[in-house]
């Protein structure tokens, strides 16, 4: 047996209704088609915008170029400081260290000692050597003053000599004197005219002794001048038993200076950086400094003070690169060659007393003002 649903005659009705047409898009008015025109003309400000936005980039950026190039600047730059090496001048154990790390010191102040025991007995032992050769040259020109009074004896001896023997031959002449008296009188002469020449001798060793020249005072004779450096060279070795300061300064290094240990001579024990020699040093790219010349005013920023405005002046350009100094200087001429842009270091001289708070080998930042712009070098050229 089937069974239908029955469906009621509203549904049916709904289901047996035609699917409404389309219809078909209105055609527009003569009046709204007038009105719509105009809006082809925004792509032409669109191009005009995307046109003018890059010249107007490019004047700026030209305006930009032209009116810079006055101010040179580099981050390569540090505070440079004179820093003074000490070492002792003479060998031995440290006896007494008068300084710390970091301390400050005058122009003076004694920084460490050397036991002066060896050197004082060096001392001694040289002013006695002295004093030695003092005598010594007193004593011969002693001898000297003693050999010209024989001299002068052995020559007065002679001349009586020598008119007794003419005495003599006048007397044998007229027979009143016997040849024997004669004889005896030419050997008196003989003799001495012999001391006169010994005497002799002896003033001319004498003068050799005392450096050919007797009447020189006894501290300007050889010996003694050599006595005397003997002694300055001991009273010297022994004053540099302590080490004073020759700047003041900042003591630093002092790692290697401890009681008791022994220095050799010409060893360097600590390093004072000096107070009130401060620069910067701003090492410049080659091609920045064509107008760079010293008395140009400088603008200096510290990394370490970033607030502090830091004022100065050029003071030098150096004399060669850095490389020219370098340890292996680089061979160019070998062929393999590559450019490189060289660096020249440039000294700052800083204005105002701030260099109190500076220390050697901070980082900087320096501007220097060429006064012209790259229009200004235009329109001069």
């Amino acid at each position: 047996m089937n069974v239908r649903a029955k469906v009621p005659a509203a549904e049916r009705a709904k289901v047996d209704e035609p699917e409404p047409a389309i219809a078909a898009p209105a055609t527009p008015a003569p009046a709204e088609t007038a009105n719509a025109a105009p809006k082809k003309k925004r792509p032409r400000r669109r191009v005009f915008l995307l046109a003018s936005v890059p010249v107007l980039l490019l004047l700026v950026g030209g305006y930009v170029w032209l009116t810079g190039g006055r101010y040179i600047s580099t981050d390569n730059a540090y505070v440079q400081q004179t820093r003074v090496a000490i070492s002792s001048d003479v060998a031995g154990k440290i006896a007494d260290v008068m300084v710390q790390e970091n301390q400050t010191v005058k122009a003076g102040d004694v920084l460490f000692r050397i036991d002066p025991a060896s050197y004082k007995i060096a001392l001694q032992a040289a002013d006695a050597a002295l004093a030695q050769a003092r005598l010594q040259i007193q004593q011969l020109q002693a001898s000297y003053r003693t050999a010209l009074a024989k001299l002068d004896a052995a020559q007065a001896t002679a001349d009586i000599r020598h008119r007794s023997l003419q005495r003599s031959l006048d007397l044998s002449k007229k027979g009143f004197a016997t040849p024997a008296d004669v004889d005896s009188a030419q050997l008196a002469v003989t003799q001495a005219d012999n001391d006169v020449a010994l005497s002799r001798q002896s003033v001319d060793s004498a003068r050799a002794a005392l450096n050919g020249n007797p009447d020189l005072p006894v501290d300007q004779q050889p010996a003694v001048l050599t006595a005397l450096s003997n002694q300055a060279k001991a009273e010297l070795d022994f004053e540099r038993t302590t080490v004073h300061a020759p700047v003041a300064g900042i003591v630093s290094q002092i790692d290697n200076l401890n009681k008791g240990q022994y220095v050799s001579e010409g060893t360097q024990m600590l390093s004072i950086v000096q107070d009130g020699d401060t620069w910067i040093q701003a090492n410049y790219k080659e091609t920045q400094l064509t107008h760079v010349v010293p008395g140009q005013k400088v603008d200096v920023s510290i990394d370490t003070y970033p607030d502090l405005a830091i004022s100065g002046t050029v003071g030098s350009i150096g004399a060669a690169t850095g490389s020219e100094f370098s340890l292996i200087p680089a061979q160019n001429a070998t062929g393999n060659w590559v450019k490189v842009v060289q660096r020249i270091p440039v000294r700052i001289k800083i204005n105002g007393d701030i260099t109190r708070i500076l220390r050697s080998g901070m980082s900087a930042d320096v501007s220097v003002d060429t006064g012209k712009t790259r229009l200004d070098r235009m329109t001069q050229d």
